[in-house]
C-alpha cells in the first residue's frame, strides 16, 4: 500500500468503537465538533465583513495569517466528526500539524507586534483624548469667534482710515469726492437742487507761525467738531486740503445754502482753540444742468476766491 493509499485510507477502526456507540456520548462529541467548527469558520466571514466597512483596513499577511489559523482550527473538528464514521487519522494528522504550524507562526507574529499592541490607547485613554478635543474645540471655536470680531473691528478702522482725515475725522478727499458725485448723479436723475460750500480759514499761515503748527492743527479740529454740530444730519463734510473744508448740502437751493453758509461762518468766528480766534471764508456754488464734479468744485472755488477778496470772513 502507497503512502497515498494509507493517507486516504478511512478503513481505520473509527472513533465509535471506542465511545462504545453510547448515544449521548457521540451526541456529545458530534454537536461540540460541529458547533465549535461553525464558531471558527464563521470568524473569517467576519473579520472579512470588517475590512469591508473599515476603509482604513486592508488584507494584509497578518490578517491572511489569522484567519488561515482560525480555518485550520475549525478544520480539525470537522475531520472529527467524520473520523467517527470513516478513520481519516492521516488527514486529521497533517490538519492539526499544520494548524500547530499557523499557530505558532502566528504567536510569534503576535508577539513581536506585541509593543505596538500595549501602546494603543485603552478606551480610557480614548476617553480623555476624547474629551481633550472637544475642549480643544470649543477653545478654537471661541478663539475663532473673538478672532473674527477683531477683524471685523480692523476692517471697521481701515474702511474709517481709506475715508476719514486722520486729524479731524472728517471725510478725506478721495472719500469727499465719491459722495459728491454719487449726490451729482441722484440730484441731476430726481431734478433736485444741490449746493456745495468751499470753506478756507482766514489767515491760517500766520496762525501756525505765530502759534506753532500744533496750535493750528488744534484750529482745524476745534472747527470739524463745531461743524458738525451745526450741520444738518443730510449734509457731508470734508477736508480736501490743508486747511480747506467742503461742505455738500443735498436737496438744498441756492438761497438756503448761503444762509447755511452764514450760520457756519458765524459758527467758526464764535469757535476758539488755545484761547486763539479765527474766521473763515465761504464760496458758494449751486449744481448747474448737465454740470460735472470738476466744474462744481471749480465754481466753488472762484467763489471762495472772492469772500476773501472781498475782505475774508464772508459768505460769496
Amino acid at each position: 500500500m502507497t503512502f497515498a493509499d494509507k493517507f486516504l485510507d478511512g478503513s481505520f477502526m473509527p472513533h465509535g468503537h471506542c465511545f462504545l456507540w453510547q448515544e449521548d456520548l457521540l451526541f456529545l462529541h458530534v454537536a461540540g465538533d460541529v458547533t465549535t467548527a461553525l464558531a471558527y469558520i464563521m470568524i473569517p466571514f467576519v473579520l472579512v465583513r470588517l475590512v469591508i466597512i473599515r476603509k482604513d483596513l486592508r488584507f494584509n499577511s497578518l490578517f491572511l495569517l489569522f484567519a488561515s489559523f482560525i480555518l485550520f482550527c475549525g478544520l480539525t473538528h470537522i475531520i472529527s466528526v467524520i473520523n467517527i464514521w470513516h478513520g481519516y487519522y492521516y488527514i486529521e494528522g497533517f490538519a492539526k500539524v499544520a494548524t500547530g504550524l499557523i499557530s505558532i507562526t502566528t504567536a510569534i507574529v503576535l508577539w513581536r507586534l506585541l509593543p505596538l499592541l500595549v501602546a494603543l490607547p485603552s478606551r480610557f485613554d480614548m476617553a480623555n483624548k476624547v474629551e481633550e478635543l472637544q475642549q480643544a474645540k470649543l477653545a478654537l471655536i471661541e478663539n475663532n469667534t473673538s478672532l473674527e470680531a477683531k477683524v471685523a473691528e480692523r476692517t471697521r478702522d481701515l474702511e474709517k482710515l481709506a475715508s476719514r482725515d486722520s486729524l479731524t475725522n472728517l471725510l478725506n478727499r478721495r472719500e469727499l469726492t465719491r459722495v459728491l458725485d454719487i449726490e451729482i448723479g441722484r440730484a441731476q436723475r430726481q431734478q433736485q437742487p444741490l449746493c456745495v460750500l468751499m470753506l478756507d480759514f482766514d489767515h491760517f499761515k500766520r496762525i501756525n507761525d505765530e502759534y506753532g503748527h500744533q496750535a493750528g492743527d488744534n484750529v482745524l479740529k476745534a472747527s470739524a467738531d463745531s461743524l458738525n454740530d451745526c450741520s444738518r444730519k443730510t449734509d457731508f463734510i470734508g477736508r480736501i486740503g490743508g486747511e480747506e473744508f467742503v461742505i455738500v448740502l443735498p436737496n438744498t437751493d441756492y438761497e438756503t445754502a448761503l444762509i447755511l453758509a452764514e450760520r457756519y461762518r458765524d459758527r467758526i468766528e464764535k469757535t476758539s482753540a488755545d484761547g486763539i480766534q479765527f474766521t473763515c471764508s465761504i464760496g458758494v456754488a449751486d449744481l448747474q444742468h448737465d454740470e460735472q464734479l470738476e466744474k462744481l468744485l471749480q465754481r466753488a472755488d472762484q467763489a471762495l476766491y472772492a469772500a476773501k477778496n472781498s475782505g475774508r470772513n464772508t459768505v460769496k
